[in-house]
């Protein structure tokens, strides 16, 4: 298979600097690649929030300089290193993750939670993500997409998807409980909120304006909630799930504010599920009622390979529907702002 010498990849050299969009940017070529690794024909990627942070360097630890970034890159191996060992194939569709690589001998690692390895690395963060045509995988972190899954439907479920997926299974829910969702209209919200449903949990959708309102209930929420409505949020929620409360509150929003509340309206030995990453932001709980409420905080920090191909299983039976809007990849600067100010719903996928 043929593999060009440059392409186009979108670069930032410094935090909240111009995104360059190099239209002779190198592609690592086949004799380059180490053993263990694989590069993807990137076709589309999605845009995360993190992606906006690793822009912005507002993170404690900040990404490698210069970066390309992304990490929901859905494509194609075109190529892959000499004396790996790997039961994927040049031509197969794979999906490019936040994960790009960890240890998988450490305690961490073996327990299957495979991104707090101490040795993990990052696509889009602490290695080139897949804001680009061409990009490095590493093939024991690569995920297979389904036959019949379009590619643009794949690719915010390698991020967004996977996260809400893993923090459902975390929210010590079943079938018939309330689920609360923050931030439900948004990229990994909306997503949420099909996944959820799907599991035949009652989805209380929290979000603003008429068209989260539409967006949410087209998958699957039983009640929503608009945050900047008069009254409060606490007996709001509190009147819509029984008078006790939701049994966990999936926070997917990336506004501190959502956290504020939530410990004070979940019902007795509730979830609440951190998410979202709103910078400069505490968790405030009241040590008595939460002993007293018997009450669950619970970080969830996207998933490991299993839950990856179970996401995308959802979508690949049509269980799960990302809402995405296609643009060119050179839009991502574009792209950031909107996000900045709050001006997307569901999910921007690129086109590479």
């Amino acid at each position: 298979m043929s593999i060009p010498k440059t392409q186009t990849a979108c670069v930032f050299t410094k935090h909240n600097g111009p995104i360059e969009v190099r239209k002779n940017h190198p592609v690592v070529q086949q004799k380059d690649l180490k053993p263990g690794e694989a590069l993807v024909k990137i076709a589309f990627t999605g845009v995360c929030h993190t992606d906006l942070h690793a822009h912005k360097g507002d993170w404690p630890a900040a990404p490698k300089l210069p970066l390309v970034g992304g990490h929901e890159g859905a494509g194609h191996i075109v190529a892959i290193g000499d004396s790996t060992t790997t039961y994927l194939k040049v031509g197969d569709a794979v999906g490019v993750k936040w994960l790009a690589d960890s240890c998988l001998d450490c305690e961490v690692c073996r327990e299957g939670q495979e991104a707090t390895c101490g040795l993990a690395t990052n696509h889009g963060y602490s290695v080139d993500g897949s804001f680009q045509q061409y990009c490095v995988g590493f093939t024991r972190h690569l995920t297979p997409i389904p036959d019949g899954l379009d590619l643009r439907q794949a690719a915010p479920v390698l991020c967004a998807g996977v996260t809400v997926w893993k923090a459902i299974k975390q929210s010590n829910t079943k079938p018939g409980d309330f689920i609360l969702i923050a931030g439900a209209g948004g990229g990994l919200g909306h997503l949420a909120v099909q996944y959820a449903a799907a599991m035949s949990l009652r989805v209380i959708a929290v979000d603003t304006g008429a068209d989260k309102k539409a967006l949410c209930a087209s998958y699957g929420a039983e009640i929503f909630i608009d945050f900047k409505a008069p009254g409060s949020m606490i007996d709001k929620v509190k009147a819509v799930s029984g008078g006790l409360g939701p049994h966990a509150a999936i926070m997917a929003a990336s506004s501190g504010a959502a956290y504020n509340e939530a410990l004070e309206y979940l019902r007795p030995h509730g979830t609440l599920v951190a998410v979202g990453l709103p910078p400069d932001t505490y968790i405030k709980a009241n040590v008595f009622w939460t002993v007293f409420k018997a009450l669950r905080i619970v970080g969830s920090y996207v998933g490991n390979r299993q839950d990856a191909i179970e996401a995308l299983d959802f979508a690949a039976r049509g269980k799960v529907h990302a809402q995405i809007s296609i643009e060119p990849l050179a839009n991502l600067e574009s792209v950031y702002h909107r996000m900045e100010n709050g001006g997307i719903g569901g999910r921007i996928v690129l086109e590479c």
